[in-house]
């Protein structure tokens, strides 16, 4: 049986994607002035900063993407050059996002169009970044990536996870705990 490396990191995309689904809700509860729970948004940008990013792009970015490249995928011009500029993307809307809500929490007004545009435009950057990589970019890898490096990718996982001791279930229950206050 061959090992799939991909399937770990499709399921992290749907914890991801049960952020970004809660990020767009209240956005559009914020702008209609039903929503002001500044620190919603920076729980938000520590789930993305730190599972997405740290945790799950991590895994993509040091394993992954190393891998292709070392058996024939060019990291140049190529989809890994595509989803590493959409990584770096994504970070620099999280950036402005965690700036406009701040300032909100700390008491100034006027920032609800910057936090509607770093939400909006990072929801909208990453929902078409999972769906690039569940539908194209693993399947290729999974076609390329030969049978004996599939194991050592699979350890490298393990070891990112192993540095990482109970963040998975903090995000799984930050995500939650956000459902079931929207959802009451």
């Amino acid at each position: 049986m061959v090992a799939n490396v991909t399937q770990m990191l499709v399921e992290e995309h749907r914890l991801i994607l049960r952020m970004i689904a809660l990020v767009e809700q209240n956005t559009k509860r914020m702008e209609e002035g039903r929503f002001r729970d500044w620190q919603f948004f920076l729980d938000a940008v520590d789930f993305i900063r730190n599972y997405a990013d740290r945790f799950h792009h991590a895994k993509e970015e040091e394993v992954l993407f190393v891998a292709l490249v070392e058996n024939g995928m060019p990291a140049k011009n190529s989809p890994i050059e595509a989803m590493q500029l959409e990584h770096d993307q994504g970070r620099a809307l999280v950036r402005s996002l965690e700036e406009a809500a701040s300032l909100a929490l700390a008491g100034a007004s006027g920032h609800i169009p910057a936090i509607a545009a770093g939400a909006k435009g990072y929801a909208a950057l990453l929902r078409g970044h999972i769906d690039k990589e569940d539908t194209i970019l693993y399947p290729l890898a999974e076609r390329l990536l030969p049978a004996e490096v599939r194991q050592s990718l699979l350890a490298a996982y393990a070891r990112a996870e192993a540095e990482r001791p109970q963040l998975e279930e903090k995000y799984h229950q930050l995500v939650k705990n956000y459902e079931q206050q929207t959802a009451d």
